[in-house]
């Protein structure tokens, strides 16, 4: 079985606490990094927990710099994940392949997971298992999943044959166009999309157990007993994989004391995952910049630049290279300064639920 994760390299540290742990369950695991950035100051494979590392040259996307520019960082890890896969099977003819996010730390059940990619293809975890008792629970988990997915793409397997290589096709092609962070126009990343899967595929399973993808969205209906780190239970279940989504933001702690009062071992589980991530470089890479997040004088590039630059084929015509800024008559950056106001005002932007996300990110940037 291979494993993969996608990530820039400020997430580094937490992608070696994954591969470590799967490593720990499944020692004949090969773990495969999908690198969309340049690696970090004293980066060598080698000494890394993974076998392989891939970047966005490495992967079947045209024009790859210009389809970076596209995308907000999040939408490019998520983006690159179903054409990273595809080029890991064909580089390493697995049998089975799991995806994690970079902050899923697994604690076993690796092997359960294969046998049940013996009889299906595709392996699916929802975000919720159980309804919600209390109006809080409904408006944090049950219209929260309605809003990004019913399943969370933090995890997914696929039987590299037949009907979960056929999955897998459709799944990249859709993410290379319409990965997007567009609620209002009805995407989430990858995460609507794989609303379609069980309807559109043959040979899903969608794992209701307890002990998988544990996350604060789903404490409600799960009690964790037991001693951190390797000896949790979920609901009298051992741990398989937990999920710290939301961990930079602080909306991980917030949920837990919300909803994860009852189970104190979560608590230590996370201050483990803390030092965990610490001894991995956490302090001196979590802020690395992304070689994606900046045009080539060091100016960040904003949401607004991005969604405009995606939704107009004339502004791609004109600045094929839209990183590029030493002739400012030939670069987006200094086109956008001049130009983006007009724009706006005279209604030559994107759709309606775009033209939205446009507004809000102009007023947050204060643009």
């Amino acid at each position: 079985m291979d494993y993969f994760t996608s990530i820039t390299s400020n997430y580094l540290p937490k992608a070696r606490v994954l591969a470590e742990s799967v490593r720990r369950h499944d020692p004949r695991a090969r773990f495969h990094l999908l690198l969309s950035d340049t690696p970090p100051p004293g980066f060598a494979l080698a000494e890394e927990p993974f076998d392989t590392c891939l970047g966005l040259e490495d992967l079947a996307i045209a024009d790859h710099r210009r389809w970076a520019f596209m995308h907000s960082l999040v939408e490019m890890c998520t983006a690159v994940k179903g054409p990273g896969a595809l080029e890991i099977i064909r580089r390493h003819r697995p049998e089975k392949l799991f995806y994690l996010d970079p902050d899923i730390v697994v604690f076993g059940g690796l092997e359960a997971l294969g046998r049940e990619l013996d009889t299906h293809s595709i392996l699916l975890t929802p975000h919720l298992t159980d309804p919600e008792t209390s109006r809080q629970g409904v408006l944090d988990n049950e219209i929260s999943a309605l809003r990004h997915g019913i399943y969370n793409l933090g995890f997914i397997g696929i039987r590299c044959d037949g009907e979960g290589l056929r999955c897998l096709q459709w799944w990249s092609r859709r993410l290379l166009e319409y990965c997007r962070d567009d609620i209002p126009g009805g995407l989430f990343t990858d995460q609507r999309w794989a609303d379609h899967i069980p309807a559109m595929f043959d040979g899903v399973k969608v794992l209701r157990d307890p002990q998988y993808n544990v996350a604060t969205w789903n404490l409600s209906n799960r009690h964790a007993t037991g001693r951190a780190p390797e000896a949790v239970l979920i609901n009298g279940q051992p741990l398989s994989f937990y999920h710290f989504s939301g961990f930079d933001s602080g909306a991980q702690e917030t949920m837990l004391r919300l909803y994860g009062g009852s189970s104190p071992v979560l608590f230590e589980l996370r201050r483990w995952y803390i030092d965990a991530c610490e001894s991995h470089g956490q302090e001196e890479m979590g802020r690395l910049p992304c070689v994606y997040s900046r045009f080539d004088n060091q100016e960040p590039i904003s949401v607004m630049q991005r969604i405009l630059y995606r939704e107009r084929p004339d502004l791609q015509k004109a600045f094929p290279d839209p990183f590029e800024t030493r002739d400012p008559n030939r670069s987006y950056y200094h086109w956008f300064a001049a130009n983006a106001q007009d724009e706006l005002a005279a209604g030559r932007v994107p759709p309606a639920a775009t033209r939205d996300r446009l507004a809000s990110a102009e007023r947050e940037l204060a643009l």
